[in-house]
């Protein structure tokens, strides 16, 4: 039990998005309402029904890391290693002091999916014999190297994971970190996620779900949580990462405190592959559960970093969650969604969207959701639509709901 009362504190962060290659730069762009959609340049899309995504720009992995390590990574483990070494820098952390109380638990949803491809087509045009695979093709795209990566990198000896539950995976490890920060297995933990899966068969695959927009003539305008008018998410790539560490252990390093990670809650649907259940019952109990867990009352939340992918029926659902787990205070409290402009990073969204709540409640400002001109009736609640909006953030969530029913929320709160 007095394990269970060690407090958990975010200490660093780490971000790669589609708006800029660090956390200044993509936060500063994040609260100007700016878009990191525009036509796809990493393959030639005439063939495709979607011609745009969310992509990561100006990436140069040796920024990061020795170029010999990073030709043996797939780049969802490069967008994993360059966030961690960033957010490693910025908590000031010193790994090498007792790297068997340090973990990293790193998600994605669906791994090396560039490697995969590259390999066949490799394979298949100059017509090689499978004895001459590639001998780094299973260790650059299984979905642990991300993790293992980051490990490898920064020297942790402590707690190692991957998550990999659809959309819901980064939320999901940072959730398991806290928890096991909480009983005590680490001090410190490195925890997010990444991806990388703009290529040709992700983009035709998720295209023929029909779940991603076809404007393809407006990129920047096709990312519409909640509007009317929206017609399906635009796909994104990136990596964020947290450092998770224990409230004294931090305190006795004199380092910074974004905020404190509070709460963490888990359902599932148990209802669809790919639809959410429709009653909001399932979604609405991990939010109850995360809220239970950080001794927080529904109506003493100030702001909502949504899921909000902008598909017809999971806007809906979300806005239905919210109204069934916080009561009347739904319509009292900000909600954004912050794909709008970064696009939906898959198993890397979870962690940048914890990073986006975390600088809310540090920076006091609450970024918007963006093309949202007109809203759907069915989603009536505020939305912070189109401008930031400054606001003193005390108690903050963030929801990811994943394919195959996977549902998770943070809570976190101002440290006082």
């Amino acid at each position: 039990m007095e394990d269970r009362a060690r407090r958990v504190v975010v200490t660093g962060i780490g971000l790669i998005t589609p708006l800029a290659c660090n956390t200044e730069d993509t936060w500063r762009r994040l609260v100007a309402g700016e878009s990191g959609m525009a036509e796809i340049t990493q393959f030639d899309h005439s063939g495709h029904l979607v011609h745009f995504a969310a992509e990561v720009k100006g990436f140069n992995a040796v920024d990061y890391m020795d170029k010999r390590v990073a030709r043996r990574m797939d780049p969802f483990a490069q967008y994993a290693v360059a966030a961690a070494r960033m957010a490693h820098e910025d908590s000031g952390l010193d790994v090498s002091r007792e790297p068997e109380r340090v973990g990293a638990i790193v998600a994605t949803g669906i791994g090396g999916l560039k490697t995969f491809e590259a390999q066949l087509d490799d394979l298949r045009s100059n017509n090689k014999a499978w004895d001459r695979i590639n001998p780094l093709f299973i260790p650059m795209m299984i979905p642990n190297m991300g993790a293992a990566q980051v490990s490898l990198e920064l020297g942790t000896k402590g707690p190692l994971s991957t998550v990999s539950t659809a959309c819901a995976a980064s939320t999901m490890a940072v959730g398991d970190a806290f928890e096991l920060i909480r009983r005590g297995d680490a001090d410190a933990i490195f925890a997010g996620g990444s991806e990388a899966a703009i290529t040709p068969v992700g983009i035709a695959a998720f295209a023929a779900m029909r779940a991603l927009s076809r404007r393809n003539e407006a990129p920047e305008e096709a990312s519409r949580p909640f509007d009317a008018d929206r017609d399906g998410f635009v796909m994104g790539e990136g990596g964020g990462v947290l450092v998770l560490e224990e409230l004294e252990h931090a305190l006795d390093r004199g380092a910074r405190i974004y905020a404190e990670v509070a709460g963490y809650g888990m359902s599932s649907d148990s209802f669809h592959m790919t639809a959410p259940d429709d009653s909001g019952e399932p979604q609405a109990r991990a939010i109850r559960a995360a809220l239970a867990e950080a001794g927080v009352a529904p109506d003493e939340v100030d702001y909502i970093n949504a899921h909000g992918t902008a598909t017809d029926s999971g806007d809906i659902a979300e806005t239905k969650v919210i109204k069934l787990a916080l009561g009347d205070h739904a319509y009292g409290v900000a909600i954004s969604s912050t794909k709008s402009m970064v696009g939906h990073c898959l198993g890397g969204a979870g962690a940048i969207e914890a990073a986006f709540t975390a600088l809310t409640i540090s920076r006091g400002v609450i970024p918007p959701t963006v093309n949202l001109t007109t809203a759907d009736p069915l989603c009536d609640l505020d939305y912070v639509p189109l401008t930031a909006r400054e606001a003193r953030v005390e108690v903050a969530m963030s929801n990811s709901f994943g394919f195959g029913g996977h549902n998770a929320t943070l809570v976190l709160r101002r440290f006082a």
